[in-house]
């Protein structure tokens, strides 16, 4: 896909791997509109050109009032990019479940609704394409992000039965899997992680190519080891 021109809807969009997927996009001269729940986050971003909403996705209402407040606009690109990290593990104590449920929700359920709610005008384009960002996670989950790890999961699954769903149809259905990222969710890691504009540039390359899947840095070498041996993929995980 010639993504100039396009009209884009990125969620999360003011940080992190969204930040530089809307960066990288708007200097391909796509039309992005990126969504955030941090006022100030949303103002750097609008003094950069950035058409901007702010967006809180971890309820229902949430993705209603988006949907609301893009009117009748045309979406070419949704790109499913925001996300929720929670501690989750019983080994330090009982985990809150309500968080998880928010984790669920903001990773997995949003996403879903939000698609469902844009398809038509989605289909309504000559061409059209439906990213969503999971995680090497997805694939091999470590032990104490079970919750994130789940919804990651839960959403490569519905990538994958969406993708074959709307076959023969001109909607292009990507998952990006990434790495560890340098990003505020991963600031108190201690390990080596890939630059987000990379990580930015691989995906929107698996746009670009009409791929379906973006295998971003290491996750190619554990998708393959996957393959062999899954016992060792998930002690490969460990440390994310």
């Amino acid at each position: 896909m010639n993504v100039n021109g396009k009209a884009v809807l990125l969620t999360g969009g003011s940080a992190g791997i969204g930040r530089e997927i809307a960066r990288q996009l708007k200097a391909k001269g796509a039309k992005v509109l990126l969504t955030g729940r941090d006022p100030a986050r949303l103002t750097a971003m609008a003094d950069e050109g950035f058409e901007t909403l702010a967006a809180d996705l971890s309820s229902a209402a949430g993705v209603d009032a988006l949907v609301a407040a893009l009117g009748d606009r045309p979406v070419d690109i949704l790109i499913n990019n925001a996300g929720l990290g929670v501690p989750h593990d019983v080994r330090n104590g009982l985990p809150d479940p309500d968080a998880a449920d928010g984790c669920f929700y903001a990773n997995l359920s949003a996403p879903v609704r939000l698609i469902t709610a844009l398809l038509p005008r989605l289909r309504a384009r000559p061409e059209a394409a439906i990213i969503n960002v999971t995680s090497g996670l997805a694939i091999a989950p470590n032990t104490a992000s079970s919750v994130y790890c789940a919804s990651k999961a839960g959403l490569r699954s519905y990538t994958m039965a969406l993708r074959a769903q709307l076959a023969g149809e001109p909607i292009q259905v990507i998952e990006a899997l990434p790495p560890v990222v340098d990003t505020q969710m991963t600031a108190d890691r201690d390990m080596s992680k890939m630059p987000p504009q990379e990580c930015a540039r691989q995906i929107i390359a698996a746009l670009e190519q009409g791929r379906d899947e973006a295998n971003v840095g290491m996750v190619k070498l554990l998708r393959a080891v996957y393959s062999l041996s899954p016992a060792l993929a998930r002690r490969v995980m460990r440390s994310f």
